[in-house]
């Protein structure tokens, strides 16, 4: 048998079984309820980094804007700091003036060997000449780190994303003067997850991995309490949600959560089971006498192994028999007649 044949042949077992089920007179027995806590939570990025400035100066370009999408490691911004150029100018100064004192320096230090070899000048001598010239190959290397010291503060302007994700805020803007560390703009990227804020009453009654619903657009879709923080603040608890295909659009964005947050006892009927008659709700209990329409109170409908199930808050007991809808109206109607 192929698979898709195979499929609806098990989709056809389980509504006749489903559909057999709700045929049937049914039982009235009490039966464990989820309670859910309706609460908001906001959708938060998994990382927000900054992006600070290295250097102080003046922000010349600044190309990106709120909602944008970003890599790791691309150009946001770029920070001029003038003092460097002038800096480097008199660095390149002071290199040419020893430059040119050094070319004195060897060239007394090779008459200086010159005269040592036809005995005219001491050892002492040739020795000082060789130190000036060593002394001054130091200072030029020393002028040449500093440069590439600048030099790095100058390419240190450009601001790069920290991470691959969405700006979130650019709290500046092009011609502002930064100091070293300020905020350049502050990225979310990570994912996306779900914040919550629940009162501490039902702290004990959260465990991570339970599952949750989420009401978005209309729909109830399914996620998973992933952390429960310790730390209580203003008598509310702190957890985060997982859910998969959350959109990183509107970080802060709020969404309804339903939250599992204790069970309790409650007696359930088949919602084929109900008859409405002048905006009232009855069922068709089984009694020794026949068949009657008793009232009820409905509450709210559970969905129990795939079955619209409602909770009668008031109108039945435990072991009363309830037929179908069907059945208890053709049985109230000949009663009738």
């Amino acid at each position: 048998m192929s698979r898709p044949l195979l499929l609806s042949s098990l989709l056809a077992v389980a509504v006749i079984s489903a559909g057999s089920l709700l045929a049937e007179p049914f039982t009235v027995t009490a039966k464990p309820v989820t309670v859910w806590k309706s609460v908001y939570g906001s959708v938060e990025a998994r990382d927000r980094i900054p992006a600070r400035s290295r250097i102080g100066g003046t922000l010349v370009e600044l190309s990106v804007n709120e909602g944008d999408l970003v890599t790791a490691g691309q150009e946001i911004a770029r920070i001029v700091d003038d003092k460097l150029d002038f800096q480097l100018a008199a660095i390149a100064a002071q290199r040419e003036a020893l430059s040119a004192q050094l070319a004195n320096a060897e060239v007394d230090l090779k008459r200086g060997e010159d005269l040592l070899k036809n005995g005219v000048t001491t050892t002492q001598r040739v020795d000082a000449l060789r130190t000036q010239v060593d002394v001054l190959k130091g200072q030029i290397a020393a002028l040449v780190a500093q440069a590439d010291v600048v030099t790095q503060q100058a390419k240190e302007g450009v601001v790069l994303a920290p991470v691959a994700g969405r700006v979130l805020d650019v709290p500046v803007t092009k011609g502002a003067v930064l100091m070293p560390g300020e905020i350049v703009a502050v990225v979310g990227g990570g994912g996306t997850y779900l914040r919550l804020a629940v009162p501490e009453r039902h702290a004990t009654a959260l465990d991570a991995g339970d599952k949750i619903r989420i009401t978005e657009g209309g729909e109830d879709r399914e996620g998973t309490l992933a952390r429960v923080y310790p730390l209580i603040e203003g008598g509310r608890v702190t957890a985060d949600v997982e859910i998969d295909g959350l959109p990183d659009s509107f970080v802060g964005k709020r969404m309804l959560i339903s939250l599992p947050v204790a069970e309790r006892e409650a007696l359930l009927v088949p919602e084929t089971t109900l008859v409405t008659r002048a905006g009232l709700d009855f069922v068709g209990l089984k009694t020794p006498e026949g068949v009657a329409l008793r009232s009820i109170v409905p509450g709210e409908t559970h969905v129990i192994d795939g079955i619209p199930m409602v909770e009668v808050v008031t109108g039945l007991a435990a072991g009363d028999v309830v037929l179908p809808a069907s059945e208890a109206t053709h049985a109230a109607e000949v009663g009738h007649e």
